[in-house]
């Protein structure tokens, strides 16, 4: 028997913007509840909750105070109870966010670790002296800008904080920190969670030594982060020993599951992936920020996924194009695009055509795309930092549109935390029931990879092919199904040798020269005669362009 999350349709709910059920203006769990039929119905397996614990929301709960309640503006731990019920009753598993590599400061661990340096708790954060001139012991940078370094005058000493200073990380190092750890995620598998997600995975242990990180000559962007290569303040080899104490854990529970996130692109990110799911001890998966970037194009793709199986044979990938932290990909890829819903059909086909687990985004199914925000509308601690050279993570968490002419797309009866504009509303769950719908087409390629083997389990064998076309074959014990993708506006021919018949669900056609594919067109061929070529006769219809 496959393990459920090999193949699973994870879908990320961001509870602040999923559905308000009390006109406070906030998501919560019982809104959560009332929408799962939506979930349900799209053909998702399971849900993924970003962080509902008690916070002061510095970070949007991703600064935990404590880890085993629910934040009273999310609701109660009866009212979680409950969603884990009826998501089970409707056949979702339950997967929650897990930020254990930093606490919020006002977490009563750090309240007692920073009094001083004696007391029972003075290990549990990452401590250290300043430098004889009073500066921080090393030149580690905070993800958000400036040092990772915040100086305490109580201990007379600086803790360290990857994030925001009012994040400062734990010492995973600590043998008691990894027990309170092991007993917060027991509290949770034992209210009936099937999984986590681990917020920031590859940042959990620090070089003990706090050795200064060497320059990154290559870095050009607007953010100070960069000009490091991070190897001693993350990405540590040690890691994986933690790693392995979680697995354990969670195999004392039949049919859960681990999902770390890689905070990592390129060849980096691979490695860590390979050294996070190899054997069976580890991480069940992984997944990085290689296609939640800008780059469109058939080389990036088979980059990323070929670059897993190769370099993590025994490993397992999660892909996803969209989540909280991005610009939605509707409006990052819109470039490439003939129209906004041609790319997000041709989106949904692609991640249900890739190996491995895939994850969708809340609105995603909509073909929702990013708000546009001034600066008086913000409240993310990012964007509020470094606007307008960094937008921040705002434009991707504006609330759900479920109904389009009610008050705030019926998201909530109050004032909503982030605004619901006119562009958002308009893509409204109300509007999209019809079977030309983004939502129908969601639905549609959902349920033709669940009952295709070959693309829920089957291997990949990529096609040389140029540019802009994107093609392999999933293979399973028999079964074929090659697929092709024109990652361009405008159309392209692809020659077939063999015969050949489209899936109903292709946007394509079939003709004497081969098979034409409009502007983010895709072509799915089930059977194992055809093969494919670039065409390069001299007649090509003029409809198509010759590759």
């Amino acid at each position: 028997m496959v393990e459920w999350w090999r193949d699973a349709v994870i879908y990320q709910i961001y509870p602040r913007s999923f559905q308000d059920s009390n006109g406070d203006g906030i998501g919560d769990l019982p809104g959560i509840t009332r929408r799962l039929d939506h979930v349900a119905q799209l053909g998702a397996d399971a849900i993924w909750l970003s962080p509902i614990f008690t916070s002061p929301m510095k970070d949007m709960g991703y600064d935990v105070s404590n880890y085993t309640d629910i934040d009273p503006i999310f609701g109660t731990l009866a009212d979680f109870r409950t969603l884990v019920a009826r998501a089970h009753e409707l056949g979702l598993k339950v997967i929650i966010d897990k930020v254990i590599s930093h606490s919020s400061d006002v977490h009563p661990w750090f309240a007692e670790s920073r009094r001083d340096r004696s007391n029972p708790k003075a290990e549990w954060y990452v401590w250290a002296d300043p430098k004889p001139d009073g500066t921080p012991p090393n030149n580690w940078p905070s993800v958000f800008g400036g040092p990772a370094w915040e100086w305490e005058p109580q201990r007379r000493q600086y803790y360290m904080h990857n994030f925001l200073t009012e994040q400062p990380d734990l010492n995973i190092w600590n043998p008691e920190v990894q027990e309170a750890l092991l007993e917060t995620m027991r509290f949770w598998l034992e209210l009936g969670v099937d999984g986590f997600r681990l917020d920031t995975v590859n940042y959990y242990i620090h070089d003990r030594e706090l050795r200064d990180n060497p320059p990154n000559p290559e870095h050009t962007g607007p953010d100070t982060f960069g000009f490091q290569k991070h190897v001693h303040s993350k990405n540590r080899p040690e890691n994986v020993a933690f790693l392995k104490r979680l697995r354990a854990l969670t195999d004392l529970y039949p049919e859960r599951m681990m999902v770390g996130e890689v905070g990592d692109g390129g060849p980096t990110a691979i490695e860590i992936m390979a050294a996070y799911t190899a054997g069976h001890d580890r991480l069940h998966m992984c997944y990085s920020f290689e296609m939640l970037s800008p780059e469109f194009s058939a080389a990036h793709f088979r980059r990323a996924i070929e670059g897993v199986r190769q370099g993590a044979p025994d490993g397992h990938s999660c892909w996803s194009f969209s989540n909280h932290d991005v610009v939605r990909h509707i409006s990052r890829w819109e470039r490439h695009a003939v129209s906004r819903e041609a790319l997000a059909r041709q989106a949904i086909a692609m991640l249900c055509c890739f190996p491995g687990a895939i994850c969708l985004y809340q609105g995603e199914e909509l073909g929702q795309t990013e708000s546009e925000l001034v600066y008086e509308e913000l409240t993310d601690a990012q964007a509020l930092r470094f606007w307008p050279e960094i937008k921040g993570r705002d434009g991707c968490r504006t609330p759900m549109a479920w109904e389009a002419d009610a008050p705030n797309a019926g998201y909530t009866s109050g004032k909503p935390w982030l605004p619901v504009k006119a562009p958002q509303a308009a893509l409204a769950v109300d509007r999209q029931t019809g079977p030309e719908s983004t939502l129908s087409a969601y639905r549609a390629m959902l349920a033709l990879r669940r009952s295709r083997p070959s693309l829920r389990w089957g291997d990949i064998a990529f096609i040389d092919m140029p540019e802009p076309i994107l093609a392999f074959r999933r293979t399973y014990e028999g079964e074929v199904t090659t697929c092709i993708f024109n990652l361009s506006p405008g159309p392209q021919l692809v020659k077939l040798h063999g015969e050949a018949s489209l899936d109903p669900l292709s946007v394509a056609e079939i003709g004497a020269e081969g098979v034409t594919l409009p502007g983010n067109g895709y072509a799915l061929l089930p059977g194992s005669s055809v093969e494919i070529s670039a065409f390069r006769g001299k007649r090509a219809p003029k409809a198509a362009v010759r590759i």
